[in-house]
């Protein structure tokens, strides 16, 4: 999620904890500790654009690093913070690991993938349920902090969670709807899929990115779903990646070889030669608008490069500002265009 959102978790949820009294520290503690585990965005390397990718949301954000990171957090802000409120060390320490805490689980719950289990397990978790950024998360629960902070009473706390209980629920709602749509569509093109997933497009829980593969291919479309009849914007397809067919000339033992693998599994394995740019592959995860196969992100390989060279990576983001408008028409739609 985006750093306001993790803050404002970290905020909240450590707000639960102390005398009410101090509810605007518990915030500001809480909300630091939230925000701490994307730190890990500053490990990265200039020979290696890859590093960067395996690092974020790896070790910071395990459940099992919760009271190594909530400690780090407390022996920084105990000093600065909070010895001068006259806070006791433990009572710190608690409102950090509280705001650590919740800052893998909440990036668990969007599609990026966060290794919750590390080092026990390298899967990226992602629930699917919330885009990374959404304001009817943020800005009602931002909005509930400062009022519990203000006026000294937790009730306002509770608002918060009772809204994120609900909120959260709805999405997940959505979520199986937006599924079940996936499957009606695949059926429609007589699809028996191998894998179907289900993403929120951004900024809100109604309109969906449906993905789903067949043996050879992947399947991107959109869907706005309610409790009405889902809505489809029929997509695009494209041929899952083979090395062997994409890229004959790659050395399977180069770097760049290696480095393909090392983003397949960044990707969860959705990963495709771009139809316009042969010699880069791309993550079909994500694009400005759902139906879209346009991808925001990936890597250039180089036919000439030395064995030990590794690939470029690229980000994209396009007409952004005309994405939002085409997505706000879909949000509002009632059947496509």
């Amino acid at each position: 999620m985006d750093p306001v959102t993790q803050g404002a978790f970290g905020a909240v949820f450590a707000q639960t904890q102390g005398r009410s009294k101090d509810l605007a520290k518990a915030a500001v503690i809480g909300a630091i500790a939230g925000m701490a585990p994307d730190l890990d965005v500053l490990i990265r390397s200039d020979s290696d654009p890859l590093l960067a990718l395996e690092f974020h949301r790896h070790f910071s954000h395990s459940l099992l690093f919760i009271p190594i990171g909530g400690l780090l957090c407390s022996l920084l802000l105990y000093p600065l913070l909070g010895k001068r409120w006259g806070l006791s060390f433990l009572q710190t320490y608690l409102w950090c690991v509280i705001g650590f805490g919740t800052h893998g689980l909440l990036d668990g719950c969007t599609s990026y993938g966060t290794q919750l289990l590390w080092p026990l397990s390298d899967h990226r978790f992602a629930w699917d349920i919330i885009s990374i950024i959404d304001p009817l998360v943020s800005i009602p629960v931002l909005a509930l902090i400062i009022l519990a902070a203000r006026r000294k009473a937790r009730k306002y706390v509770y608002f918060a969670l009772a809204w994120l209980a609900m909120y959260f629920g709805l999405s997940y709602t959505l979520h199986e709807r937006a599924i079940e749509a996936g499957y009606q569509q695949a059926a429609l093109r007589g699809h028996t899929p191998i894998t179907m997933e289900a993403k929120p497009s951004f900024a809100n829980i109604v309109v969906w990115k449906v993905i789903y593969q067949t043996e050879k291919d992947y399947y991107v479309d959109a869907v706005k779903v309610s409790f009405a009849e889902p809505v489809y914007w029929q997509g695009d397809s494209i041929p899952k990646l083979d090395l062997d067919r994409d890229f004959p000339w790659l050395d399977k033992q180069s770097q760049q070889a290696k480095d393909i693998e090392r983003f397949r599994w960044f990707s969860g394995g959705y990963i495709s030669q771009d139809k316009h740019k042969p010699d880069r592959v791309i993550d079909i995860r994500y694009s400005l608008l759902p139906q879209e196969i346009n991808p925001l992100w990936g890597i250039d390989l180089t036919r000439d490069a030395a064995a030990d060279k590794h690939i470029e990576y690229f980000t994209e983001r396009g007409d952004s500002r005309e994405a939002i408008g085409k997505l706000w028409k879909m949000i509002q739609a009632t059947k496509p265009e």
